[in-house]
């Protein structure tokens, strides 16, 4: 995607310009549809949901500002995160995420996933957040009593603004029901729907790192769209139109927002699923310091018929779940416990 810029300081299409160089990724105004806004003006929504989906069927990503998720809650998620990642190993196990178990909730130690054969697992751990399967013995409340609250807060308002952002797509898409697409989606926090947020912890380097490892490998994620939560430390990349990786580093007060492969597949390719990775850092400073990031990966119900949106039948169709799994299987051999991960 090229950006000419303005003298003004914005693009011809509305989209605001960072100082920065950020790979074509462009930051939108989400104000018009915030959390925080009261009364919406419909008038602003359409050239809204235009400028979503202009992005999103080229880049594939977007920064999004004003979006209404407050810092402070997303401030107290990341510290209480914290706080359980710096808990001894033998703590930690007590909540790990059941393997055996599709759709699980609970903590994936270092070094556990591996999201291509091409290199080694990266060097991260997380703790994955359903809602919909935890029970009080699967979150560490002895140990860190705010962690479950601080988490469950930052996915309810995740819930929302995703409603508003597929809100938006379905508008941007031409959608001709967009109350019965927004329905669809009805389920999240469910049993009856695969969404998840994952909170990663990214920790200093150890002495000797694999070949060709890094902190997470090149990769695409599975669902429908993914918000993401960056700290002050930097690796993301993303790949450009032109196939290079550029940078996507965190904006203060944005959000990242990324089209998954579900919804490339469901608007026939219209939409782009694009790779992206997680970088070691470069700088001995860099090399010892945490990198935090929280994801919320978005999924349809899971009864949802994904056929494609635009009539072509590109794709046969394929219900959420059983996509969801099928994906899963593949990926870890077997194993439905696990989401792909990103940054």
């Amino acid at each position: 995607m090229e950006t000419h810029t303005q003298q003004n300081g914005h693009t011809p299409n509305g989209w605001d310009v960072p100082p920065e160089d950020h790979g074509h990724i462009p930051i939108i105004d989400f104000s018009p549809y915030s959390l925080l806004k009261g009364a919406v003006d419909e008038d602003q929504l359409q050239p809204l949901a235009s400028r979503l989906v202009q992005a999103f069927s080229t880049v594939g990503f977007v920064y999004l500002r004003n979006h209404g998720i407050p810092a402070a809650l997303v401030s107290q998620a990341f510290d209480s995160s914290s706080r359980f990642f710096e808990l001894p190993e033998e703590v930690k196990t007590k909540y790990t995420l059941p393997l055996e178990k599709a759709m699980s909730h609970g903590w994936l130690h270092l070094e556990r996933e591996r999201v291509t054969t091409k290199r080694p697992p990266g060097i991260k751990e997380c703790y994955d957040v359903r809602p919909q399967v935890a029970t009080e013995k699967m979150w560490p409340s002895e140990e860190v009593p705010e962690f479950e609250q601080a988490s469950l807060q930052l996915y309810d308002k995740c819930r929302q603004l995703s409603l508003r952002i597929i809100e938006l797509m379905a508008r941007g898409l031409n959608i001709q029901n967009v109350s019965h697409f927004l329905s669809l989606h009805d389920k999240i926090g469910t049993a009856a729907n695969g969404t998840m947020m994952r909170i990663l912890h990214y920790p200093p380097l150890p002495e000797r790192v694999k070949p060709g490892q890094i902190r997470c490998a090149e990769h695409t994620d599975y669902g429908e769209i993914t918000i993401l939560f960056q700290d002050s430390v930097g690796g993301l990349e993303v790949q450009s139109c032109e196939g290079k990786y550029v940078p996507a580093p965190p904006i203060p007060n944005t959000v990242v927002v990324n089209i998954g492969d579900l919804m490339q597949r469901w608007t026939a390719d219209k939409l782009a699923s694009t790779m992206h990775r997680v970088l070691l850092p470069e700088t001995e400073e860099g090399q010892k310091s945490h990198r935090r990031s929280i994801a919320f990966f978005v999924h349809p119900n899971k009864d949802t018929l994904i056929s494609s949106l635009d009539g072509s039948n590109k794709y046969p169709p394929i219900k959420a779940g059983d996509y969801l799994d099928e994906r899963l299987t593949s990926t870890y051999g077997g194993s439905k416990s696990e989401e792909k991960t990103v940054n």
